[in-house]
């Protein structure tokens, strides 16, 4: 096993969010790998993030893979819940069972795990944690 596939799926991902029009005009294509600085005083725009990821291996006699885990949260500075919800619905939609094409490797299967909404201090007042495994493999 290899960390090799990391980074191809990530950017995969990444493709398959932004190019969804759906979501598009609910984030206005704000899709990031890090945190977005919000000044003093100014509300968090609803943005996505792609982030931690834990990797085992899955290797086989005949071929090397991995399982990922990884994590897409949904932030948002509003005070409720439903237009973060809103957006992590269509972050699911987009992804369980997705024919993402990688740089390296086969996408065998990519499933949801779990999620966790939750409330924050301002600037960001909302944030759903999606976690999905993704199981990739060298061969087809």
């Amino acid at each position: 096993m290899s960390y090799e596939f990391s980074a191809g799926l990530q950017a995969a991902v990444y493709r398959r969010l932004s190019d969804d029009p759906d979501l598009a005009s609910m984030i206005g294509g704000a899709i990031h790998d890090a945190p977005i600085k919000v000044a003093a005083g100014e509300t968090a725009p609803d943005h996505i993030t792609l982030g931690e990821e834990k990797v085992r291996s899955n290797d086989t006699q005949t071929s090397r893979g991995a399982v990922h885990d990884f994590n897409v949260t949904v932030h948002s500075g509003r005070d409720g819940f439903e237009t973060v919800k809103r957006i992590a619905g269509a972050v699911c939609a987009n992804l369980i069972d997705a024919p993402l094409a990688l740089a390296s490797g086969h996408l065998v299967a990519l499933r949801f795990l779990a999620a966790k909404a939750e409330r924050g201090r301002a600037p960001e007042k909302r944030k759903v944690s999606l976690r999905f495994r993704a199981v990739v493999d060298q061969n087809i």
